[in-house]
């Protein structure tokens, strides 16, 4: 038995550790609209406060901070500080909120940090892919690039709507241009498509057309709440050689293909994952906060997690096309009903451009009674739904948790559905429901209040395979 005395090589090996630098960034959310309404002394005033603070919060740790953009500070510290500032919970965010401003926008900011790379040039080129991660999922919070995983802070504030529509003039245009470049164009949403996903693929589907090409919508799941819509959807004449399966996507695409993704942008989360490996054409429409697991290599993302859904996305889109493209009834139904389901009846994260797109769409005579009837339950699965509220436990006064017991195919939208109604209930501020469908646990979580729940359900680890649909905050996690 050797006993050997290795504390001196300890000692230096968390001593190179500790020093090794972390980069940083810091942006002042909705820079533009914050100082747009401000004149000079007072725009000055605000941002010299703001950036005092942040100067003074890089200071505490050591760090060096220099101002790259109007609205972006760059910063290096040693990794021996990183803990700290972890432990204070990025304290510089409340900080920055309590800057007074006559405006309406608050004053928020989103930090970025990477602590791994063999490089100084790889550690800011991970620091700028997180500040897009940051910013993807609505500002406000931070985020550490460290051991191969992303960890996230903050993040409690609601999105800020954007109040000009010049990034939609802008994607509509490039859109146009790639569609008429595209030799074949395919039409994708998320796996067990609801009617935000179907909508928003008819809306482009329409884009595509008045342009004079055509189209493939691929569709290979849908669940029970989509059964009445893919009914309504198969007596439409135009669209029944539109909607193809897996196998016949994966016939159609090519290398050359334009591949349009809506409502979702994670790489799991595809109708048809293997196509996004066929071709490098890929274009993103969608409105949830960003993950770790999204589609890095789109050359058009039309991300806006303001929005409320991917239907008032492509309603904007549509209004900006250099052919009017003009909508039939049914497909105006289809992206309203899109904005009814995920702003639950225009009562959740709803803002004036919500109102705005809706108000474009009623102009095509759409027919309310009608779209209603997409979304009515059968007797039985509302008696479902139902047990499962009854049997919700109540936790901290204000957070429901219940689950369902049976393993079916339908178990996933069952506790979608119930902790949208739970949500209801008075005091009930957040919401989560758990079911199985075969070997995969799903848990659906709903929040109306300051409870975050996607930040609640990644710190299970679980988001390396999360699912994310049609939610107030987010969505199923697989």
């Amino acid at each position: 038995m050797y006993f050997i005395d290795n504390t001196e090589f300890l000692d230096i090996s968390k001593k190179f550790e500790e020093g090794q630098m972390c980069i940083g960034i810091i942006m002042i959310d909705s820079y533009e609209e914050l100082v747009q309404n401000m004149g000079q002394e007072e725009k000055v005033q605000v941002v010299t406060e703001i950036e005092s603070k942040i100067y003074d919060w890089v200071s505490k740790v050591d760090g060096i901070a220099l101002k790259t953009e109007a609205n972006r500070i760059t910063f290096v510290f040693e990794e021996k500080y990183l803990d700290k500032i972890i432990e204070n919970k990025f304290d510089i965010l409340e900080e920055t909120k309590n800057t007074e401003t006559e405006g309406v926008i608050p004053t928020t900011l989103s930090i970025a940090i990477c602590a791994e790379g063999e490089t100084n040039a790889e550690k800011f080129k991970a620091t700028i892919e997180a500040m897009d991660l940051v910013l993807g999922r609505g500002g406000d919070q931070a985020v550490v690039r460290r051991k191969g995983k992303y960890e996230f802070y903050g993040g409690k504030k609601q999105e800020v709507e954007k109040r000009t529509k010049v990034k939609a003039r802008t994607v509509a245009t490039a859109l146009e241009e790639l569609i008429e470049e595209a030799p074949s164009i395919l039409i994708m949403g998320h796996a067990n498509g609801d009617i935000d996903s179907m909508g928003s693929s008819l809306g482009v589907y329409r884009i595509v057309k008045s342009l004079g090409k055509t189209a493939k919508i691929v569709n290979n799941t849908y669940g029970m709440t989509l059964k009445d819509f893919i009914e309504a959807v198969e007596q439409e004449e135009e669209y029944k050689d539109v909607i193809i399966d897996k196998s016949q996507a994966l016939n159609f695409v090519t290398d050359e293909t334009l591949l349009i993704i809506v409502d979702t942008h994670k790489k799991s989360y595809l109708e048809v994952p293997e196509l996004i490996t066929k071709t490098n054409k890929i274009v993103v429409i969608d409105h949830h906060r960003r993950g770790p697991d999204y589609i890095d290599n789109a050359i058009l993302m039309f991300h806006e997690v303001y929005a409320s859904s991917a239907a008032e996305l492509v309603a904007e889109l549509l209004q900006y096309t250099k052919n009017n493209a003009q909508l039939t009834t049914f497909e105006a139904e289809s992206l309203y009903a899109g904005i009814m389901v995920d702003t639950k009846n225009f009562t959740f994260k709803t803002g004036v451009r919500t109102f705005e797109a809706a108000a474009y769409l009623r102009k095509n005579d759409i027919d309310i009674i009608k779209i209603k009837k997409w979304f009515q339950s059968d007797l039985e699965s509302y008696n479902v739904i139902s047990e499962v509220v009854r049997n919700t436990e109540i936790i901290r006064d204000n957070i429901g948790i219940s689950s369902y017991d049976e393993n079916d195919e339908n178990a996933n939208l069952i506790i979608a559905k119930a902790a949208d109604e739970l949500l209801t209930i008075s005091d009930i501020t957040a919401s989560f429901v758990l079911g199985q469908v075969k070997d995969t646990i799903y848990i659906s979580g709903r929040s109306i209040g300051d409870i975050n729940v996607q930040l609640i359900l990644e710190k299970m680890r679980w988001w390396r395979t999360s699912h994310c649909c049609r939610c107030t905050d987010c969505g199923y996690y697989n």
